[in-house]
């Protein structure tokens, strides 16, 4: 009984091992097929990678965006290889699993990481946009500078200061960004007072004379001088002016430049840069000028003095009569 039992047993091992090999030898030639589909597009991620590297980093400014943009491609040739092997196999529920199962896996990934996520997109599409380069100089969220390193997550810049900051990507993607280095020129304004008897119109023309003749200013058909108001002492006028940005010639230093010669070509053509002066007049509307005010007022103290002269007058003479002779 035991014997019938153990034949029975291994034949049905028999009958199994012997469905699996006519199984594995009907798809014998798609297992080959398959093999050779997913050598094959390794051997074309490889050299598509490769293509796409090389174009990038000579598009791109950071390599390092162009490397991963590179290695993203590559390995959608290698998934989309694999994924077509699978299929050729007949495998298409473990295809369609493995997708849903990428799907819940890069959302997963998505919220626990999706600060640096957010970074990293800014970062590659600050890359391919390129609103700026490495030796601009920027301004965004209260930093002013220019840049150092373009990374993946973060953008190196170095302030005036002296320091690095280091800004995630995602800020200067969200927010306003200034970019001081694109048009190649920036405009330097200049404001200036001078006297109320003083003609604008010739101070003017005096101080675009005098701009135009610094080397560092380009575009002199556009320096301008414009009366911006009236101030509490003087005429307030702004000298505009361009130079060449980034330059030769920093910023602080030409500015530094005009404001000299502003003031030495206002003392030569005797036109006065007037200090703070207030005036105070009541007369405006009806209202009594200072001058007659103080005036009324030393008149009313003189008259009140001289009226206590008089009454002290009287009694030191009734007291000199009122003696005994």
């Amino acid at each position: 009984m035991e014997l019938i039992e153990i034949d029975k047993f291994w034949t049905l091992i028999h009958d199994k091992l012997e469905g699996w090999l006519e199984s594995g030898v009907k798809h014998l030639p798609n297992f080959v097929v398959a093999i050779l589909l997913a050598i094959l597009f390794g051997i074309i991620a490889k050299f598509v990678g490769r293509g796409v590297r090389n174009v990038l980093r000579r598009t791109l400014e950071s390599k390092q965006i162009a490397d991963l943009l590179a290695s993203i491609i590559k390995a959608m040739v290698l998934v989309a290889g694999l994924f077509i092997a699978l299929d050729f196999l007949g495998l298409t529920g473990t295809v369609t699993s493995l997708l849903a199962g990428a799907g819940i896996v890069g959302l997963a990934l998505g919220f626990a990481f999706q600060d640096m996520a957010e970074n990293l997109i800014a970062g590659i599409a600050m890359g391919i946009r390129k609103p700026f380069q490495i030796g601009d100089v920027i301004e965004a969220d209260k930093v002013f500078g220019t840049v150092q390193t373009i990374n993946l997550r973060n953008t190196l810049v170095e302030t005036f200061f002296g320091q690095i900051e280091v800004i995630p990507n995602k800020i200067l993607f969200r927010n306003i960004l200034t970019n001081y280095s694109s048009t190649g020129r920036r405009r330097i304004e200049v404001p200036v007072g001078i006297s109320y008897g003083d003609d604008p119109e010739q101070a003017a023309e005096k101080l675009v004379e005098v701009i135009n003749q610094c080397e560092f200013v380009i575009n002199k058909e556009e320096t301008a001088v414009f009366a911006e108001g009236f101030g509490a002492s003087s005429v307030d006028l702004l000298v505009w002016f361009w130079i060449k940005y980034p330059g030769q010639t920093g910023f602080m230093q030409a500015r530094h430049e005009a404001i000299v010669k502003i003031k030495k070509a206002l003392e030569e053509a005797d036109i006065l840069i007037p200090f703070p002066i207030r005036t105070l007049d009541f007369g405006a509307k009806g209202g009594e000028k200072l001058n007659t005010m103080l005036s009324s007022k030393h008149n009313n103290d003189k008259g009140e003095n001289s009226a206590n002269d008089s009454e002290s007058t009287p009694q030191s003479e009734q007291g000199s009569n009122n003696e005994p002779n």
